[in-house]
């Protein structure tokens, strides 16, 4: 592209001299021949009237005082009535330019310049334009080179950006070059990046999202499989089996949960639905978890309570919180459920250290951990919880103490508290 530009160029201001060269060279030599041949008929004339001003005058009339009346360059001859031929200067050789003039007692005048000095003018007159001709060629070839580098190089850039979104990497450059129709094309390959970038990390977010989420289901479901395989009772094997059918089930609402999500986050399929029935199946899916562990979980607090939002979503939720405190916590963890307003309360706490001072808020950012895991956990759980209108809250950092809100359908009666033991 740049060879062309720089040639197309060049040829446009080759042309341009050609035409506009040729006709002032044309002129030029027109008008030197001009001027020079008037110049000789002009010296003519006034050193005919010095003779005859002579004459009239009857003064001395001889080569000597009519030498200074002209240039030097030239020659001269005067031809008087009744006198000798008078010559000034050297006759010229070759071909000459002559100018002749008469005057009222019968003088003659000739005056002959060489034409050499004409094409002389000539040849300096045209070596001027010759060499305006070579500058603005070398100009135009400057100008061109810096024009086509203005050009080319953006083009090249955004070829390279091109093949950057291709290969994967959707970074924007933001940068511009102040060419109206480049800056167009570099405004729309930043925004397909910024779009490229935005599916690339929801693609990506899926994937963490349901690697986390589909982990804890599948142990779980892996250790009713290993307990089924391990016994010879019949009614275990049907208890276990039945247990490991309803963490299919909750496998599956987990995989569309994270698929709706992923479409829009503000799609929900919120009901009324039993909070006991919840709490109790996070229970004993975390039973075999919690056996293995030598550790205990506590169910405490109201009972009866209706809420508001996607049970599989809630379920995933207190999944995230009993598996962060089993991961990350210590002695007992507590469950307790509790009413505030219109709203029903699950907290989750557990007699470990908690969360570190420096942390705060900062928990339920991604890849943010106390410890060495992903991080994604708790991120997921309040995206869970919010798009189902509810909200996840850590109210304590030391010993944790982690509270999910949900709207409750009416306030229903008083229930007394209950605990239940898991060990």
């Amino acid at each position: 592209m740049r060879r062309r530009l720089i040639n197309s160029t060049l040829a446009v201001v080759l042309v341009v001299i050609a035409v506009f060269g040729v006709s002032l060279v044309i002129v030029e030599t027109r008008t030197i021949s001009s001027s020079a041949q008037e110049s000789v008929n002009s010296e003519a004339l006034r050193l005919v009237s010095v003779v005859d001003s002579r004459t009239l005058a009857n003064e001395t009339i001889n080569a000597q005082v009519l030498d200074e009346q002209i240039d030097p360059k030239r020659y001269a001859r005067i031809e008087i009535p009744g006198r000798p031929v008078m010559e000034i200067g050297q006759k010229p050789e070759g071909t000459v330019i002559k100018g002749t003039a008469v005057g009222e007692r019968g003088e003659s005048v000739l005056v002959e310049e060489s034409r050499s000095t004409v094409t002389k003018e000539v040849g300096r007159t045209l070596l001027i334009i010759g060499a305006v001709a070579l500058l603005a060629i070398v100009s135009a070839v400057l100008l061109a080179v810096r024009q086509a580098n203005k050009l080319a190089s953006p083009l090249t850039d955004l070829a390279e950006t091109a093949e950057r979104l291709g290969s994967g990497d959707p970074r924007p450059r933001h940068k511009r070059y102040g060419v109206p129709e480049l800056d167009r094309v570099a405004d729309v390959l930043d925004s397909s990046a910024d779009r490229i970038g935005r599916m690339l990390t929801a693609e990506r977010r899926l994937a963490a999202d349901a690697s986390h989420q589909l982990r804890t289901p599948l142990t779980a479901l892996s250790m009713r499989l290993e307990e089924i395989a391990l016994t010879d009772d019949l009614d275990t094997v049907k208890e276990e089996a039945t247990i490991a059918l309803t963490q299919v089930e909750r496998l599956t609402d987990v995989v569309e949960r994270l698929l709706t999500n992923n479409r829009d986050p503000r799609t929900g399929s919120a009901v009324v639905f039993s909070l006991d029935e919840v709490v109790k199946q996070q229970l004993e899916e975390w039973r075999p978890a919690y056996r293995s562990a030598g550790r205990a979980i506590v169910r405490s607090g109201k009972t009866g309570l209706k809420a508001v939002g996607t049970p599989g979503a809630v379920a995933q939720v207190l999944a995230a919180l009993i598996e962060n405190s089993l991961m990350h916590g210590g002695g007992t963890v507590a469950v307790r459920t509790r009413v505030t307003g219109n709203q029903a309360v699950v907290e989750v706490t557990d007699e470990g250290p908690g969360v570190r001072p420096d942390l705060g808020a900062r928990i339920f950012e991604r890849t943010i951990s106390g410890r060495n895991s992903t991080g994604i956990g708790l991120a997921v759980a309040r995206d869970l919880a919010e798009a189902d209108g509810g909200r996840l809250e850590m109210l304590q950092q030391q010993p944790a103490v982690f509270a999910l809100f949900l709207s409750r359908e009416a306030r229903g009666r008083r229930e007394p508290e209950r605990t239940e033991t898991i060990r």
